[in-house]
Order: structure tokens, then C-alpha cells, then sequence
């Protein structure tokens, strides 16, 4: 199982320009009841389950490790999970010029299903959508 020290050591080297996620959040996030992770020190994905609805929180991937499918090894293992517990439909949301993880969902099943403009902010002022994917788990 992931700790959180190594999901915030992983997350600040896979997620620049984002500001990272700090251990202490990734703690409080495992505590919770509701929410689970998947994966390893290389790639892992953090998932909550509230009544029939699974939402992808994040998914990290170390960069010098990509493009040998743990990323979609971990989106398998943290859906079939979500399953488990009872969920119906996935949810995640991503930046709209995130284009490889778009293309990883995409391959995962997911469909658009709404959009928050302007949602992140970016270095310099400058913001952009995200996109809120679905895909139903059975």
C-alpha cells in the first residue's frame, strides 16, 4: 500500500505546474472512510465512494516511468474498487489541455460530460477549463 509521504513525494514531480498536494492532505484523505487508493510508489490514483458515485480525486504517474501502462493499470484497479463498493458511474475531472491524460481516459471509456470554465489557473494569470468525464461501471 502507498503512504501518503511517498503519494506527495510522487505528486510534486508529476504534477508541475500544479501545486502539489501535501502529505498531511494525502493523510487526511486516506483516513476518510469513503476514499481508497491504488497503485505504488511509481503510480497511483486516489478515488472516493459517496452512495453510487466513484470520483477519481488524482492520479500520478512517476514521469521517468511513463508509457508503460501504470497509469492505466491503476484507473483498472481503482474503478474496479469503486465497483466493489458500490458505485455505478465514474467521475473525474481534467484540465482541458491536458492532453495525456485525456487521451488515457479516453482509452479508460470516459466521455465529456460537462465543463467548468476557467476552472484552473495556470502561472502568469492565465486559467483554463476542466473538463468533468464520466463513464457508468458496470
Amino acid at each position: 500500500m502507498i503512504t501518503p509521504a511517498q503519494m506527495a513525494r510522487l505528486h510534486a514531480v508529476a504534477m508541475p505546474p500544479s501545486r502539489p498536494w501535501s502529505e498531511r492532505e494525502f493523510a487526511d484523505l486516506q483516513a476518510a472512510p469513503h476514499c481508497f487508493a491504488a497503485g505504488d510508489a511509481r503510480a497511483f490514483a486516489l478515488a472516493r465512494v459517496i452512495a453510487d458515485e466513484a470520483e477519481l480525486l488524482t492520479i500520478a504517474t512517476d514521469p521517468a516511468l511513463r508509457r508503460r501502462g501504470l497509469a492505466r493499470a491503476c484507473m483498472g484497479a481503482w474503478q474496479a474498487a469503486a465497483a466493489r463498493r458500490g458505485a455505478t458511474r465514474a467521475f473525474l475531472e481534467v484540465a482541458a489541455d491536458n492532453h495525456a491524460a485525456r487521451a488515457l481516459y479516453a482509452a479508460c471509456g470516459y466521455g465529456v460530460a460537462g465543463q467548468r470554465r476557467g476552472y484552473y489557473r495556470r502561472a502568469g494569470g492565465g486559467s483554463v477549463d476542466a473538463l468533468i468525464l464520466e463513464r457508468p461501471l458496470s
